[in-house]
C-alpha cells in the first residue's frame, strides 16, 4: 500500500443512511480511485516530498500533449487525464520513502482506520448573477413599480466620492476551488473503491475531486463530567489545601 495521504476520484451522488438511533444522516458516495503513482518527488531532487498520482480511467493518447505523452512513456504508464500531487506520510520519509515506486497503485484502503477526510472539488458554475442570489441581499420592495433585485446605492456622493474596494456586487458565481474539511467517514467499500462520507462535497455528480486525510481532525467529545474533564474550581481548592 502506497503511503500517501490522498487519492483522486469522482462524486457519484448523495443518499441518506440511518444510524443505530434511527436518525437519518445525509451521505455522499465517492468513487475513490483506483489511482497510479506517476512521479515521486524527493527532498534531495525536488526540495520536498510528494507523490504525483493519476486517476486510472480511459483517455485517448491523441488528446494528450506531447510532454505528457513523454511523461507517461518514460515509466511505461497508461495515459491518464486527471493528475494531482498528494503528500507523503511523515513516517515514510527517508529510507522508507524509497518504497514509493512509480506505477504503484493507490486504492481506497489508505483510509482504513481514518475517521475524517478533507475533500477538494470545483463548485457548480452559476454564471453571472446579481447581488440577491450571489450575496443573499434582501433586495428592494416587491410592490408594483419597484425593481426587486437591484443593487441600490454603492457609494456616497460627497465623501469619499468613490466606491471602496471589495464592494459586494454582481459578478461571476461558482466554478471555484472549494475545500470541505473534516467530513466523517461512514463506510469504505474496498471491492468497488467507494467511500461514503457524511455531508455534501462541492461539485456536481461525476465531477473530479481530491480526497485527503484530515489535516486537523476535530476532537471527540468526552462529556462534561468524564474522567478527562477538569473542574478548575475544585482543582484550585485541592492545590490550596496541599499548600
Amino acid at each position: 500500500m502506497a503511503r500517501v495521504t490522498g487519492i483522486l476520484g469522482k462524486k457519484v451522488g448523495m443518499t441518506q443512511l440511518f444510524d443505530s438511533k434511527g436518525d437519518v444522516r445525509p451521505a455522499t458516495v465517492l468513487q475513490a480511485g483506483p489511482c497510479v503513482i506517476t512521479q515521486h518527488k524527493t527532498q534531495t531532487k525536488d526540495g520536498y516530498e510528494s507523490a504525483q498520482i493519476g486517476l486510472v480511467e480511459f483517455v485517448k493518447e491523441k488528446n494528450l500533449t506531447k510532454p505528457m505523452r513523454g511523461h507517461f512513456a518514460k515509466h511505461n504508464l497508461p495515459p491518464v487525464k486527471f493528475m494531482r500531487e498528494v503528500g507523503v506520510e511523515a513516517e515514510a520519509f527517508g529510507e522508507e520513502a524509497k518504497a514509493l515506486k512509480v506505477g504503484d497503485r493507490v486504492l481506497v484502503d489508505i483510509f482504513e482506520g481514518e475517521r475524517f477526510v478533507d475533500v477538494i472539488g470545483v463548485s457548480k458554475g452559476r454564471g453571472f448573477q446579481g447581488v440577491v442570489k450571489r450575496h443573499h441581499f434582501a433586495g428592494g420592495p416587491k410592490s408594483h413599480g419597484s425593481m426587486f433585485q437591484i443593487t441600490g446605492s454603492i457609494g456616497s456622493s460627497a465623501f469619499p466620492s468613490r466606491v471602496f474596494k471589495g464592494m459586494r456586487m454582481s459578478g461571476h458565481m461558482g466554478d471555484a476551488r472549494i475545500t470541505t474539511r473534516n467530513l466523517r467517514i461512514l463506510g469504505v467499500d474496498k471491492e468497488e473503491n467507494l467511500l461514503v462520507i457524511e455531508g455534501n462535497v462541492p461539485g456536481s455528480n461525476g465531477g473530479y475531486i481530491m480526497i485527503n486525510k484530515a489535516k486537523k481532525p476535530p476532537r471527540e467529545r468526552r462529556g462534561f463530567a468524564g474522567s478527562a474533564t477538569v473542574d478548575p474550581l475544585k482543582a484550585a481548592k485541592r492545590a490550596a489545601k496541599k499548600g
